[in-house]
């Protein structure tokens, strides 16, 4: 154990290199912020331009709005979108826990087989899952130079090889031989770090505890909440809306 606390630490650089650190000092969605909560909460129009945001070009934003809500500005636009989808079993089990600290503060936790059960016939935030991810698969295979489709499971088992395939989709590669930095970059955006920072301890986000965002960030957890029937149930949802469309959401991880 202190052989990993001093390797995370000199992947952390020094204090004056911490101190400039952004993700120190607010939480990210500050500096990404969510188009359909943050950005046109308060404005039906908001000025979306360096000058309306206070940030220059390029900007990032955040949605979890599917591909065909999104405007035809963004679709016929040169902006990139990064599209990161997981296990369709561990989904239903992060919203559960996620809405009932938001919405059932104090109270007993809304029934897991009805939130499965609504979650199996479509009924879902931002609509239906599988609808959701093929939207965004199906344009990526269309326009892999506009849309990367990129799974959690594959960024916590290779997250070197996923860094290094968005900062080249984004036009900003690693050089070469440049495995430190992007340990660097990896080690400063993980979930064990950002869990622990204080910003991300204390302080709210859209009226939301900021430490809500952070529960266990593993795979895996829906064994944990799953029947053999309910597993089985949705193996073959995924069997019927995936079929042809040539995307492994490995299922069973």
């Amino acid at each position: 154990m202190g052989r990993q606390s001093s390797h995370h630490q000199q992947l952390g650089g020094d204090e004056e290199e911490e101190e400039k650190d952004l993700l120190v000092r607010n939480i990210s969605h500050f500096y990404v912020p969510t188009l359909e909560v943050q950005v046109y909460e308060d404005a039906s129009h908001p000025d979306l331009s360096g000058r309306g945001l206070g940030t220059p070009s390029p900007r990032l934003f955040h949605t979890h709005l599917p591909y065909n809500t999104l405007p035809d500005s963004i679709k016929n636009s040169k902006c990139k979108i990064g599209y990161i989808t997981r296990n369709p079993k561990d989904t239903p089990v992060s919203f559960w826990h996620f809405f009932n600290k938001i919405l059932r503060p104090g109270q007993d936790p809304f029934p897991f087989e009805k939130a499965f059960e609504s979650f199996c016939n479509g009924v879902h935030v931002y609509g239906p899952f599988f609808d959701h991810i093929l939207s965004y698969w199906t344009e990526n295979l269309k326009m892999p130079h506009k849309i990367l489709f990129i799974k959690y499971e594959d960024l916590k088992s290779n997250p070197m090889q996923q860094v290094k395939k968005l900062a080249s989709f984004l036009g900003k590669p690693f050089e070469e031989g440049d495995e430190e930095e992007i340990e660097k970059v990896i080690w400063r955006c993980s979930f064990e770090r950002l869990k622990n920072l204080d910003v991300n301890q204390n302080g709210a986000i859209c009226k939301v505890p900021n430490s809500f965002l952070f529960r266990m960030g593993t795979v895996g957890d829906w064994k944990n909440h799953f029947t053999p029937e309910m597993s089985q149930r949705l193996d073959q949802i995924a069997l019927m809306k995936l079929q042809n469309a040539g995307l492994d959401l490995e299922m069973n991880v």
